[in-house]
């Protein structure tokens, strides 16, 4: 939080300390004044849930300009490992070189379409889309949730949980935010609205999670 803090205008809690205790380590913050938009969005007239959109979009845009380390791979903010519990297997994953190191990884180290010998096309596809040429990884949150972003009226005053954040593909902060949990199945609806598009990705994503992801 102290990274957005110094590269961003994007309100987050203020961390007052961090210690550890039976080797647990706690951070005591800030309470924000505001409600998780996930509350009463859908009783938002459309006026006002455009204005927290516009305004959602603008800090997404000042995190994209955070310039990214000399050759930087996927990372967390230090660049350490990633942490992503809906990942499959270890919740901390990397670092890694390249997006390709890391894509390699996410789908498993397969580099064939097929699985115990049987040919499976839809495994070419994803493995032909980790294989494109990609530009830099950007520095997300990771986890855009309605349940994660705190408002007050029309004004966003807070977002939370930056415990997945890091260097990541391009794609990665749109994929991650709309594949959502039970809870906040309408903020699928409005997932573009805030962050670019990535439809490809989103495909490949789903047949990547059809055989290598926990869901």
């Amino acid at each position: 939080m102290r990274f957005i803090t110094e590269n961003t205008a994007i309100p987050v809690p203020k961390a007052h300390c961090a210690f550890e205790n039976k080797r647990r380590v706690y951070i005591v913050m800030e309470r924000i004044d505001g409600l998780p938009l996930a509350q009463w969005w859908r009783q938002r007239t459309a006026e006002s849930q455009a204005h927290v959109l516009n305004s959602l979009r603008s800090m997404i845009q000042q995190l994209r300009q955070i310039p990214a380390p000399i050759e930087c791979g996927v990372s967390n903010v230090d660049g350490g490992p990633i942490y992503d519990p809906r990942l499959p297997g270890p919740k901390h994953w990397g670092p890694y070189r390249t997006i390709d190191d890391f894509h390699k990884r996410l789908r498993a180290n397969l580099d064939e379409p097929e699985y115990a010998g049987i040919p499976i096309p839809e495994l070419g596809l994803l493995i032909s889309f980790h294989k494109k040429p990609w530009l830099c990884p950007v520095f997300s949150h990771g986890d855009l949730s309605s349940l994660n972003i705190l408002a007050r009226g029309n004004d966003i005053v807070g977002i939370v949980d930056w415990e997945t954040a890091g260097w990541m593909p391009p794609y990665w902060e749109y994929t991650s935010t709309w594949n959502v949990n039970p809870q906040n199945q309408f903020w699928q609806n409005e997932v573009g609205k805030f962050l670019e598009p990535f439809p490809e990705a989103l495909e490949m994503e789903a047949i990547r999670r059809k055989y290598n992801g926990d869901y």
